[in-house]
This record gives C-alpha cells, sequence and structure tokens, in this order.
C-alpha cells in the first residue's frame, strides 16, 4: 500500500522534538572564529542600524524646522527607518549571528536557552560598542545639527511619567520579543520550510508599528544599545537621567515574552507539570 502523503506529514510532526538546549556555560566557544565573526556581525549590524535611524531622526528635526520650512520624515518616515533597517539587517545577518542587533533580543533568547551566556555576553558589548560607532558617525556627518537636534537620544516626552515611559518599553518590547520567539521557533521551521526565509519580514514589521506606538511617549528604545549609543555620544542629562528605563523596560519586555512564548504558547508549563507528576509518581 502506498503511504499517505498527508498521513506522512503528520507522523512527522507528531515526531518533531525539540533542540536541545544551549549550554548555560560554554567556554569552548571562546577559540572559535564562528563566534568572533557573529560578534563582528552583531557589532557591524547595530552600527549601521544606529546610524541610518539617528540620522532620519535628525535629518526629521532639522527639516522641520522653521529655517528650513520642508515636513521631514514624519513619525511614519521614522518608524519605517527602523523596522525597514530591521528587516534589511536581520535578513543579511541571520545566518551569521542569528540577527539579534538587540541586547534585549539576545537577552530573551539567552533565557529561553537558545544561546550560551558567553555568546549573549559578547553580543551585548558587540552591539553596545556598534550603537556608539553608530551615533558617533551620525555626529561626524551632521556636525552641529547633532546637538542641536537632540542627538537622537531616547528621552521621556513633556507630559508623560516615568511610569508611562515604562510601561511604554515594557509592552513594545515584549511584541518584538514575542515576534522575534514566533518567527524563529524551530518547531514552525521545521514543518514549514518557507519560515527562515520570511522571518526578517514579521520582526522589521514589529518594529515599525511598535514605533508608531511609542515615538511620542518615549522616542522608541525597545533596544537599549540605541538608547545607550546617542546617550554616550550627546551626553545629555536628561538622556542619562532616564537611560534606565530604556534598560530595565526592554529587560523586562523580553523577559515576559519569553515566559509567554515558551511556558504558555509552546506548552513548556503544562510539559513541565506533567513531568513532575510523572516523577512524582514513579518515586511514591
Amino acid at each position: 500500500m502506498v503511504p499517505n502523503g498527508n498521513n506522512d506529514n503528520n507522523n512527522a510532526a507528531k515526531d518533531y522534538r525539540d533542540p536541545p538546549p544551549a549550554p548555560l556555560i560554554n567556554a569552548g566557544e571562546l577559540g572559535k572564529w564562528s563566534l568572533w565573526r557573529a560578534v563582528i556581525a552583531e557589532f557591524t549590524a547595530t552600527l549601521l542600524f544606529v546610524y541610518v535611524t539617528v540620522a532620519t531622526v535628525i535629518g526629521h528635526k532639522r527639516q522641520t524646522d522653521a529655517t528650513v520650512g520642508c515636513g521631514g520624515a514624519g513619525i511614519l518616515g521614522i518608524a519605517w527607518a527602523f523596522g525597514g533597517m530591521i528587516f534589511v539587517l536581520v535578513y543579511c545577518t541571520a545566518g551569521v549571528s542569528g540577527g539579534h542587533i538587540n541586547p534585549a533580543v539576545t537577552f530573551g533568547l539567552l533565557l529561553a536557552r537558545k544561546v550560551s551566556l558567553v555568546r549573549a555576553l559578547l553580543y551585548m558589548v558587540g552591539q553596545c560598542l556598534g550603537a556608539m560607532c553608530g551615533a558617533g558617525l551620525v555626529r561626524a556627518v551632521h556636525g552641529a545639527q547633532y546637538a542641536r537636534h537632540g542627538g537622537g537620544a531616547n528621552e521621556l516626552a513633556p507630559g508623560y511619567s516615568k511610569g508611562a515611559g515604562l510601561a511604554a518599553e515594557i509592552i513594545g518590547t515584549f511584541v518584538l520579543v514575542y515576534t522575534v520567539l514566533a518567527a524563529t521557533d524551530p518547531k514552525r521551521k521545521a514543518r514549514d520550510s518557507h519560515v527562515p526565509v520570511l522571518a526578517p519580514l514579521p520582526i522589521g514589521f514589529a518594529v515599525l508599528i511598535v514605533h508608531l506606538a511609542t515615538i511620542p511617549i518615549t522616542g522608541t528604545g525597545i533596544n537599549p544599545a540605541r538608547s545607550l549609543g546617542p546617550a554616550v555620544v550627546y551626553n545629555n542629562k536628561k538622556a542619562w537621567d532616564e537611560q534606565w528605563i530604556f534598560w530595565v523596560g526592554p529587560f523586562i519586555g523580553a523577559g515576559v515574552a519569553m515566559v509567554y512564548h515558551q511556558y504558555i504558547i509552546r506548552g513548556g508549563a503544562g510539559k513541565a507539570l506533567a513531568s513532575f507528576r510523572h516523577n512524582y509518581i514513579s518515586t511514591a
């Protein structure tokens, strides 16, 4: 009897097993060129991301200046710059480093045991250094316009409390990291071969949509490196006083997104409970 194709697919789906979690400590990675190549990719991608996006912000503010008399890119244009760059850079670097370009994304994937602690820490260092260099390039290109128009630094908008800004960053980062986890879910990759190719698209759109919602509140961080780089180069007291919002918020949002995806959507909590019951019955 000839096997039915649908049955074969169903059996393959049932036989699927998640890949083993990444080791928490893997010092052996330090001797591999693949790790350092990935760190360089994260550094370069974050540099390009911050340069293009912050330059868009500075250019928009300059164009909306009364002395120039041009409408500028607008909030929608800025959101497209951020989302579009993430789409392009994730597409380019996914095969090398995973295309994180964001310490909050790296933190969420670390909690989900997708990357080791060693790799996560090196990625975060590379991302932050890349963001500083990107912001420095913007300052070099725009000169006096850079400081005049706020340096692209994230700050709370007038009329919003720090609590509101923190909530906006938590929710925005939750949307982003949840999208990353869903778009790169290995179970979906196993069932649908087109998923790895399309993954950068929903991630880029998540960044775009979140920017539309939170630019009026915080200028949209959802990426601690993006917030740190301009703050270091611009070096303004208000930017430093509020910098904690753009680290605490994204890290909380990433953690909540990981818990939601791994333990509720992927059923990790149910599996853990079933395993506990099985072990309890076996030892009773």
